[in-house]
């Protein structure tokens, strides 16, 4: 390994040369306190940024071993680095000047969320922080003096101020990791107390816009209604109240803007561990929930809709189903088809987002269209022994539709943005209207095995291009995955994580033996065994990866329009 000084005698040598000179820089260099790693220059300028890394050992950094003994933890002191790290490059990027990205410095951008991310690694107490520089320039000439300013002032200030622990404001730290164990701890009890998400008290649910995460000031915090109030005695917060949604199937009713889907996004993004101040740090739902929504337009694939979805004009197969444009309620009954295949055990429904005609069809129209004549078999004919059968618990918002108070074991009230618990009052109005034809059978026997086949174009191309476009959207070489309706996907690096997955499992894993959920174990073996790091070719690790669930795994390539099976 080269030495600090290696690297500036290298930098004065190049100065006032052609651009593609910083490619000489690439490799490794000692500066005592931190290693530094050149892993990839810039062709030029106005191109994207150079990838850098800075490695500081176990015993330099000087976390205590408990901040990173189990995988929680571990995540949550990496995430805690990043946030750090960035913002003192944030402070120190463009202070050196030059034409194109020259003097950017920037490192991942992290959100409300805690989530696994190739920006930062710990690994028996050694940090490895991966990060983006500008190299400056001035037109297409090297500015060496610049880059210098950079790589020896403003970088190792910004290390030495983030990525050790005696540096670093402790106990803010400590307050993350405690925070960690807490929600960890909520994670393990649901099964136990019979539930499948937890809110507590005190609660910020609403955001302050449609463009910010953060909680909004002045909002009411939640407060559970008395006979669904759970306490649990947190390791670090000690005893926390707040409401137990049951596992089953639970109703929210309510007026409009009282704060119904707020409850619900709260709940289909609890399956994230959040940072302390969100608000919605100690809202805690099944990691496997799914936020079920119709899909107009998608494709589908050889999937089995026939539990809903059974005559279709023409007689089309619905229990090998594929279309190039699904209407509402195709897409909603793939949707949830596909999710009992990635192995969801709690759906979060919308009625907003959902086919009306996928949820219910009330008596009046039952009367006039005979059964026969219908092809879709409503949502609340299954919802129960989706239940009774697999074990699949529903939360349903609902506020134009009564038909599922039938159904529901548990109705809550939303009144300006605080619950009530009205399921006796719902039950006896339910028992005054006549009852609907939905027959509460056991689930119909369904095929769960497809074993999709690898696109044989994508091996011909040598330099396949991956490309994120937020959480909207990604390209693998010429075709476009749309990921719009997926609502639980919080960042583009999880597109983007999500992208080199799908060029993996295409590549790599695919045979037309192994069936989806084979495909989606043998992802999360990779992610578990290796990090994001294992996607990567000859050790080139970028640093915009996070890391998806499982359930977002399988959604991508659902929605891979080249898919076959």
């Amino acid at each position: 390994m080269k030495s600090s000084e290696d690297l500036r005698i290298k930098l004065r040598s190049i100065d006032h040369r052609g651009y593609p000179a910083y490619k000489d820089l690439k490799g490794q260099y000692d500066f005592g306190s931190f290693v530094l790693s050149i892993d990839h220059v810039q062709g030029d300028p106005f191109a994207a940024p150079s990838r850098l890394s800075v490695l500081v050992a176990g015993k330099k950094a000087g976390f205590p071993e408990e901040y990173y003994q189990t995988f929680p933890k571990r995540i949550t002191l990496q995430d805690h680095l990043t946030r750090l790290f960035a913002a003192q490059l944030s402070s120190g990027s463009k202070q050196a000047k030059g034409s194109g990205k020259s003097g950017l410095l920037a490192a991942s951008r992290c959100g409300q969320e805690i989530l696994e991310r190739t920006a930062c690694r710990v690994k028996d107490g050694a940090v490895t922080l991966r990060f983006e520089a500008g190299f400056p320039a001035r037109g297409r000439t090297i500015d060496a003096g610049e880059l210098e300013k950079m790589l020896f002032d403003i970088l190792p200030a910004c290390v030495h101020a983030s990525l050790y622990y005696q540096k670093i404001n402790k106990s803010r730290l400590k307050a993350a990791i405690e925070l960690c164990e807490d929600q960890q701890y909520i994670r393990s009890q649901l099964p136990a107390l019979g539930l499948c998400a937890f809110l507590a008290n005190g609660s910020v649910l609403p955001r302050q816009s449609g463009v910010s995460d953060r909680p909004m000031e002045g909002a009411v915090p939640f407060r559970s209604p008395a006979s669904m109030e759970v306490t649990l005695a947190l390791p670090n917060r000690g005893p926390v109240t707040g409401m137990g949604i049951p596992k089953g199937i639970t109703l929210f009713v309510g007026g409009g803007y009282h704060g119904k889907s707020t409850v619900l996004q709260a709940l289909q993004y609890g399956v994230y561990n959040h940072i302390g101040g969100d608000g919605r740090e100690l809202v805690i739902t099944d990691e496997s929930a799914w936020k079920l929504r119709s899909e107009d337009g998608r494709s589908v694939t050889g999937v089995d809709i026939s539990p809903f979805i059974r005559q279709l004009p023409g007689g089309r197969d619905t229990r090998h189903f594929s279309t190039e444009d699904a209407s509402g309620s195709t897409s909603q009954a793939a949707n949830l088809m596909e999710s009992v295949e990635s192995g969801s055990t709690l759906l979060l429904i919308d009625e907003d987002t959902s086919a009306t005609n996928f949820m219910i069809r009330d008596k009046l129209m039952q009367e006039v269209v005979a059964p026969e004549e219908e092809p879709i078999i409503p949502f609340i004919e299954r919802v129960r022994s989706l239940y009774e059968d697999f074990g699949i618990s529903s939360v349903i918002v609902a506020g134009s539709s009564g038909s599922y108070f039938h159904v529901a074991d548990t109705v809550v009230q939303m009144k300006e943005y605080e619950p009530w618990d009205i399921t006796t009052r719902a039950r006896e109005a339910a028992a005054a209207f006549p009852v609907f034809s939905a027959n509460q059978e056991k689930f119909p026997a369904c095929s769960a095995s497809r074993c999709p086949r690898p696109n044989a174009a994508l091996k011909k191309d040598d330099r396949l291009k991956l490309k994120a476009l937020g959480t909207s959207e990604l390209s693998l070489g010429y075709d476009t995955v749309e990921l719009r309706y997926l609502e639980q996907l919080r960042d583009s690096e999880q597109t983007m994580a999500l992208a080199y997955l799908l060029k993996y499992l295409q590549l790599q894993v695919m045979d037309g033996r192994r069936s989806m959920t084979a495909l989606a174990d043998q992802a999360e073996r990779l992610l578990d065994n290796q990090g994001l790091e294992g996607l990567f070719e000859r050790g080139d690790v970028r640093s915009s990866l996070a890391r998806p669930r499982r359930q977002e795994i399988l959604a991508c390539l659902n929605r891979y329009r080249k898919l076959s099976c």
